[in-house]
Order: structure tokens, then C-alpha cells, then sequence
């Protein structure tokens, strides 16, 4: 598999049929631990007929960060967190439904990160860590992404729709192949790469973490190929996210 870039803010949602056939995957990685990422929130919206998936991560007792197109805003959606997925133990999963959307939007465009608000707050989940932003990602730093579903891809790296999908959170390493830029129409985002080792299809929203903090949040691309898509700089929306959230 040739090197394959990342962009990390924007995570890859998926679209599925109502037996959820098409899953998240990461390509090259292993089971997260089960001591790690116990705030990644598995965010479903359904109509009856169809299911989206996203990642997210808990960042707050009400609020939820994740990507900008994990939320159906349309008559007949109904929006829902799950937290406790990981890790996959007989743990009850915790469901809540998510209302008011904030999405970056600072001009005539909005950007691809996005806060979810849920109705009532969560109290046992730990809370995903936000970085200081005093440090800024450089070049060939080790990010580690994550999420749910299919660990394979078929014939010249093509998305599987029916590929089984991992029992377990899954978790990858990738190095920074390009620091933080503008880029149109996502907004500010970096790149990360490795060799045979990649997110892919149905990814959006979960977090890419630097010494065990989110700095990233990923995004889709437009690509039928595994995975050769963008992922957003969370330094470059820290403030708005505080001002959001509050303490």
C-alpha cells in the first residue's frame, strides 16, 4: 500500500443501510487498550431505513467534539450518543440524544468541526483530555488515531461494504507528514502518513490524539480509495471550543 495522508480533523461519516453494512476501519492497527479512549462516543442517527455512524469524543459532561457533518439535522433523524463502547465488556452502553449543533462558522462557509450538545449531562465517563496548545505539531510527531469497524480493504485498496467489522476500538500511529494549514473547504488541518496503515470510510468525528491529548478531530474525502482523505487542527479552534463549553 503506498504512503496514504490523513487529514485529521474532519473525520469520514458513513451513510449505511439499516444493518449498518458499511463500517468504520482502520487499516494497519491494533485493539486500543482497554484503559485508553473511554471517552470515544459512537454517534448513530437513523430514520428508520438508514444509519449514519461517527466518532466523537467526550470532551465536556454535555459536550461533545466530533466532525461537522456527523449530525442529521433533517425531519425524521433521530441523533444518539453511545458512550461506554469502549472497551467492548458487558458495560451497559449509555445512550443520549444530541440537540443544537455548533459548527465553526465564521464567514460564509463553515468549517469541518463540530460540537455536539447532549439533553442531559454524563457523569461516569472520564472526559477526553483538550491539549494546552503551548506546543505546535511539527513534522514526523507520532499522532494516534482511532476507530470502529472493518481492519480490511479489497483490490487496489478499495472500501469493502460488507467487510466484517473489528470487535474492539482500534487504534493506529501515523507521523505528521504536514503541519497545520488553511485548506478550502475543510479549514485548518494537518496530515499524517504511514505505510500500510491508514483510517478509512466511516471514521469522521473520532479524535487524533499527541501524548494522550485530542489535537485532531477527522474528516472525509471524496476518494474510493482507502483512505486518501483529509483530518482538523483542534489548536487552531481551541478558544471557540472553550467559549462553547464554558468551564
Amino acid at each position: 500500500m503506498a504512503l496514504l495522508k490523513v487529514l485529521l480533523l474532519l473525520g469520514l461519516g458513513v451513510s449505511v443501510n439499516s444493518d449498518v453494512s458499511l463500517q468504520k476501519r482502520i487499516i494497519g492497527g491494533h485493539d486500543c487498550a482497554v484503559t485508553e479512549r473511554l471517552y470515544h462516543v459512537r454517534l448513530e442517527s437513523s430514520n428508520g431505513t438508514h444509519t449514519s455512524l461517527c466518532g466523537g469524543s467526550l470532551i465536556h459532561p454535555k459536550w461533545i467534539l466530533t466532525a461537522a457533518h456527523c449530525c442529521k439535522s433533517e425531519t425524521g433523524w433521530i441523533n444518539l450518543a453511545k458512550l461506554k463502547v469502549h472497551p467492548g465488556t458487558s458495560r451497559p452502553v449509555i445512550s443520549r440524544i444530541y440537540t443544537n449543533p455548533v459548527v465553526y462558522a465564521p464567514g460564509e462557509w463553515q468549517h469541518g468541526i463540530m460540537l455536539l450538545k447532549l439533553q442531559t449531562p454524563v457523569t461516569n465517563v472520564p472526559l477526553a483530555p483538550l491539549p494546552d496548545c503551548i506546543y505546535s505539531l511539527r513534522k514526523d510527531d507520532v499522532v494516534q488515531l482511532a476507530g470502529e469497524g472493518a481492519t480490511t480493504t479489497g483490490p487496489n485498496n478499495q472500501q469493502l461494504s460488507y467487510a466484517a467489522a473489528a470487535p474492539h476500538l482500534q487504534c493506529v500511529d501515523m507521523k505528521v507528514v504536514e503541519t497545520s494549514h488553511f485548506l478550502q473547504p475543510y479549514g485548518h488541518v494537518f496530515f499524517t502518513a504511514a505505510v500500510n496503515k491508514d483510517v478509512c470510510y466511516g471514521d469522521s468525528g473520532s479524535a487524533a490524539l499527541f501524548n494522550g491529548k485530542v489535537h485532531g478531530v477527522i474528516y472525509p474525502g471524496g476518494t474510493n480509495s482507502a483512505c486518501q482523505r483529509p483530518v482538523m487542527d483542534v489548536c487552531e479552534y481551541i478558544g471557540w471550543i472553550k467559549t462553547k463549553t464554558g468551564p
